[in-house]
């Protein structure tokens, strides 16, 4: 979990370096959402004030009065996956996903979602992580499915134009919530590292489930005090994929009682079972946050570093791949209590999963 969430910080927008983004807007990102102003212009119009960073230009951000959709209007954002965020109820436990989290989208679409049910001895309270079969969902597209990932074993899955009730299933271990669940294009199937990176489970499109295990080979050579190091880490793994199909297993290791930096390994596909350390992962960015990771071409978006990793769990900045440095953003969210900007009377901050968001799916697909 972020440090963001973890100390419960609230986000404001700096008015130093900031400026205002409109639907005309050159820019494409990927940019970091971090939360909202929500304010009632009138009795039956609420509008959002939505606070961004720009990873490419490296600077703060805001889109002013965007619709905010009656549907969502007494839900908070649990989880998000290809910039679709995934919104639950405080008082009915509904679930809707929506695209509210694009800054650029003119309106809103809202999907409903079935109810959810959890297994015995599991629960769904605490979501891990989400994902989709589709950048571009519609409540008319019969093919559409959508994963859950809770804390614990519970992996569910359904198609909301079809499906009345979601598919639970138990999956082989607990524990994985440092692990990613992430779709592939690819070959159209759910993905999710196991706990130890061994084994790799799947889902295709029809729920049917399959075990890949993982031979690591060119591992990097550590001395006896880096290996000390790492074993006192706790490690994340995510699995992500390129827009040309390449994949990449990251391992994330951190240690916030020492506060270190994280260090990361990360180690390319080769073949269906050989997984290659690397240390070159050529113009690609990766970017890791509480959604699902996903990987631009850096040529794409100008300012972009390419062969790095653009990260939010740990620290706010990005990793350096060949000289395995990590440079912190200067703009930072702002710490403490929130603030109200004067223009906008009594609205408040409201603080949101630091979500990466994808740029245009034509960088992605």
């Amino acid at each position: 979990m972020s440090r963001f969430l973890n100390n419960g910080l609230s986000f404001l927008m700096h008015k130093r370096g900031s400026r205002m983004l409109s639907s005309s807007s050159s820019s494409s990102g990927p940019f970091l959402r971090l939360g909202s102003m929500v304010k009632e212009e009138e009795e039956e119009d609420v509008l959002d004030d939505v606070l961004l960073f720009d990873a490419a230009k490296e600077e703060l951000l805001t889109v002013p009065d965007k619709p905010h959709p009656h549907e969502l209007a007494d839900t908070t954002v649990v989880a998000s996956s290809l910039g679709w965020g995934f919104f639950s109820g405080f008082s009915d436990r509904s679930l809707y996903i929506s695209d509210h989290l694009n800054p650029l989208s003119s309106s809103s679409k809202v999907i409903p979602l079935p109810p959810l049910t959890a297994l015995s001895s599991c629960q769904t309270d605490v979501f891990c992580n989400v994902a989709m079969s589709s950048s571009s969902p519609s409540d008319d597209d019969p093919d559409l499915v959508v994963a859950v990932k809770f804390l614990g074993r519970q992996l569910s899955l359904c198609r909301p134009n079809r499906d009345l009730r979601w598919t639970n299933i138990a999956t082989p271990f607990p524990f994985l919530e440092r692990s990613n669940l992430m779709y592939s294009n690819r070959d159209r199937k759910f993905y999710l590292p196991l706990p130890g990176s061994t084994y790799l489970c799947s889902w295709d499109l029809h729920f049917t489930p399959s075990f890949r295990k993982f031979m690591y080979t060119n591992r990097p050579k550590l001395s006896q005090s880096e290996h000390q190091l790492l074993d006192s880490c706790s490690r994340a793994d995510y699995w992500v994929e390129s827009p040309s199909g390449e994949r990449f297993l990251v391992k994330c290791y951190t240690n916030d009682t020492l506060e270190r930096d994280p260090v990361f390994m990360v180690f390319r596909e080769e073949g269906m079972t050989d997984m290659c350390y690397t240390e070159d992962i050529g113009d690609l960015c990766i970017f890791i946050s509480e959604s699902d990771p996903f990987c631009v071409l850096a040529g794409s978006c100008p300012g972009l570093v390419p062969n790095s990793i653009y990260l939010t769990e740990s620290v706010f900045g990005v990793y350096h791949l060949p000289t395995k440095s990590l440079r912190h953003f200067e703009e930072k969210p702002f710490l403490g209590k929130a603030e109200v900007q004067p223009s906008l009377g009594k609205a408040e901050v409201q603080p949101i999963l630091p979500h990466w968001l994808p740029p245009s799916c034509s960088h992605l697909l």
